[in-house]
């Protein structure tokens, strides 16, 4: 199979022939304004098999339905509560996903086999209209092989998809850089499955409450868990090279770091160091890669995923990171760090 990249801004024709593709059952990876996604028809089973097909994704790991106009939430929801409404006001289009009871009209293929689904309507407005042209619901996971770090750049989309998908639209380099927050709006009290942009607090702004899913930061004790948004489950963001998260006092994490690279020098093994710029000067290692200031924490996430596929490419054995959990936005970046290194971390 052909893949085409689209340049959203010029090829206007090659669009419209790309949202047909993914209208028709095809596959069509996209930006976001969080990560690039793998497009698919969201009401057509073929079309999700396809996609956990194309990126070796096991097929209970749900689906995102992302859509371009709230009137139509009810279409493929039944039942929607006050709070689904309170949010998407609030903070659609944007980086939330919210789960709730599916009608029928959306596949079990598509949902994991779940009663539930998860929805969005992402901030980007090449997705928006992708998802317009192609009939309003479009089930999208990150465009990576499963289990690798999500793809923030049209190039990684290529890297991991030729031959596997039709096209490729380009918009240019995300702006967020980890996926979205996800909450759970059918238990009694608001869960969040999956941290990221909005924070539990944020989400309290305009709830009574919510509350975070226990496995979010922990792995999870039982393998037989069934997930009810992506991310739950397997391991996700992986780099090639045994990464590891090093946690403890600043001063205390560089002196530990150094010395475990110290080590892996004299073995002759290539080792990296994900870092910030308080700290990237500490380390003596020829590898480092800061992902931006701690003042600054959109763009440590921004940073995060085209770091890892930097380490790949430098072919590093491995990688060990800081820890970037004091708030709760540094939580969703730890989120995808302990999944990228299997929860493998040493507390100094």
């Amino acid at each position: 199979m052909e893949t085409k990249i689209v340049d959203a801004n010029k090829e206007l024709l090659e669009f419209d022939a790309a949202a047909k593709c993914l209208k028709e059952g095809g596959l069509v990876a996209f930006p976001t304004e969080t990560v690039y996604g793998l497009g698919g028809n969201a009401l057509n089973p073929n079309s999700s098999k396809k996609i956990y097909e194309a990126k070796g994704r096991p097929s209970d790991n749900p689906l995102i339905v992302h859509i371009c106009d709230i009137k139509t939430l009810d279409k493929i929801c039944k039942e929607v509560c006050k709070e689904a409404y309170i949010l998407a006001e609030r903070f659609w289009p944007g980086q939330l996903t919210m789960v709730l009871n599916k009608s029928d009209i959306v596949p079990y293929e598509t949902t994991g086999g779940l009663d539930t689904v998860a929805v969005r309507m992402p901030d980007n407005k090449v997705a928006l209209a992708l998802i317009d042209k192609a009939g309003g619901f479009v089930a999208a996971p990150s465009a990576n092989v499963s289990g690798k770090p999500s793809p923030t750049k049209a190039e990684h989309v290529y890297n991991d998809m030729k031959g596997r998908i039709e096209y490729i639209v380009d918009g240019g380099e995300v702006g967020i850089g980890i996926e979205s927050t996800i909450v759970d709006l059918t238990s009694k009290v608001p869960t969040i499955l999956r941290p990221g942009y909005i924070t539990k607090q944020m989400l309290e702004e305009v709830l009574e409450t919510a509350r975070y899913d226990k496995a979010i930061l922990e792995e999870n004790a039982g393998k037989d868990l069934v997930p009810k948004a992506p991310g739950m489950k397997y391991k996700h963001y992986a780099p090639n090279g045994e990464l590891t998260i090093v946690s403890g006092n600043p001063e205390t994490v560089v002196d530990k770091i150094n010395t475990l690279v110290e080590n892996n020098i004299k073995c002759g093994y290539k080792t990296g160091v994900i870092a910030t710029d308080e700290t990237v000067q500490q380390y003596r290692c020829n590898n480092v890669i800061s992902l931006g200031t701690r003042k600054d924490k959109q763009t440590l996430s921004h940073n995060l995923y085209n770091a890892l596929r930097e380490f790949d490419n430098m072919e590093v054995l491995y990688i060990y990171s800081e820890d970037f959990g004091e708030d709760e936005f540094g939580q969703a970046i730890m989120n995808r760090l302990l999944k990228a290194a299997g929860y493998k971390r040493i507390e100094v």
